[in-house]
């Protein structure tokens, strides 16, 4: 749990330290980063993730209905985020122009993105069936995979908005210290039947919808006008095959 604390962690200020060392990175090459992320997370959610907590449960129809509210309550979390969970940028582009920042200041954004990177984390401690915890690994490496262009895109609207590059990596840390205490979090609280309950039942099914709706939501962004792209679709079966060799493999 430690070394997955860790690299939670380190994730979101490597990701975010980028920033600093590179500037601006090329957007063809960002989107497709993205696009293969996307495709990895959407992937390991329906072919992992979906499965162990449908076929645990005791209301298969309930936990569908808490993935659905997963789904809308990211949703509304990206009304204060502007998508910069999912790597999007455009919310700098906005804030240059004043025409998105009636929602937008450093700090509603980062309460909103430590919202998720609190559910992300806590999905690293999730039970499988008897009690026993399922190799995470594949879904640590999905975890991983988008936040570190969420805190790339975080940190470079920090800058931005700032104009402080100790404060923008003071928020950064904070960023990155969510993940980790959600972990923590839910491994004290699923010691406790209530808590175990909790989570199996409501946590890791929002979690669930927030990844699908993060995962599809990259894939519209980065097709707007549904335009055969063939470096975009290598990426996406790159990121799809590479989730289902880590999931044989687990």
């Amino acid at each position: 749990m430690l070394m997955y604390a860790l690299i939670l962690f380190a994730s979101a200020m490597v990701g975010g330290l980028l920033v600093l060392r590179v500037g601006n990175i090329r957007e063809r090459t960002f989107k497709l980063l993205l696009v293969f992320a996307g495709a990895y997370l959407f992937s390991i959610t329906v072919i992992h993730f979906l499965p162990e907590i449908l076929g645990g449960a005791e209301n298969p129809g309930r936990v569908g209905l808490y993935v659905l509210i997963g789904f809308f309550l990211q949703m509304f979390l990206e009304y204060f985020t502007s998508g910069v969970e999912h790597g999007h940028l455009h919310g700098l582009e906005q804030e240059k122009s004043h025409s998105h920042s009636h929602h937008f200041t450093p700090f509603t954004l980062l309460i909103a993105l430590c919202i998720h990177a609190l559910l992300d984390g806590a999905l690293l401690a999730h039970p499988g069936e008897g009690g026993h915890l399922h190799d995470t690994d594949a879904l640590l490496a999905g975890v991983v995979l988008h936040k570190m262009p969420a805190a790339f895109a975080l940190m470079s609207l920090l800058l931005h908005q700032l104009g402080s590059g100790k404060k923008a990596i003071g928020m950064l840390t904070i960023f990155a210290l969510a993940s980790p205490v959600g972990l923590f979090l839910s491994h004290f609280m699923m010691g406790q039947e209530e808590g175990w309950q909790m989570f199996t039942g409501i946590i890791y099914p929002l979690v669930a919808g927030s990844f699908l709706h993060i995962s599809t939501t990259i894939f519209i962004e980065n097709s707007p006008e549904h335009n055969f792209n063939l470096h975009k679709l290598i990426a996406s079966l790159a990121g799809a095959l590479i989730a289902v060799v880590a999931e044989l493999l687990a």
